[in-house]
């Protein structure tokens, strides 16, 4: 099943982005590409508090998948 994500709502699309940038931050951390700086930095940039807690709880969730404390 495939789904089109250009059909979604303006704020779900937001909230695909934001997960892909938290799981590539945490890939460029695993792989000592950059640091929790960049991280800090990106949530930093967000001024909607949900845009905001939704990005660091993304980054949480793939901290644990991809085994960094």
């Amino acid at each position: 099943m495939s789904i089109n994500l250009s059909l979604l709502p303006a704020d779900e699309k937001n909230r695909v982005e934001l997960d892909k940038q938290a799981s590539f931050l945490v890939w460029k951390m695993r792989e000592a590409k950059g640091g929790p700086e960049e991280i800090d930095l990106q949530a930093n940039k967000l001024i909607d508090e949900n845009e905001r807690i939704w990005f660091l709880e993304c980054v949480a969730k793939y901290k644990r998948i991809m085994g960094i404390a």
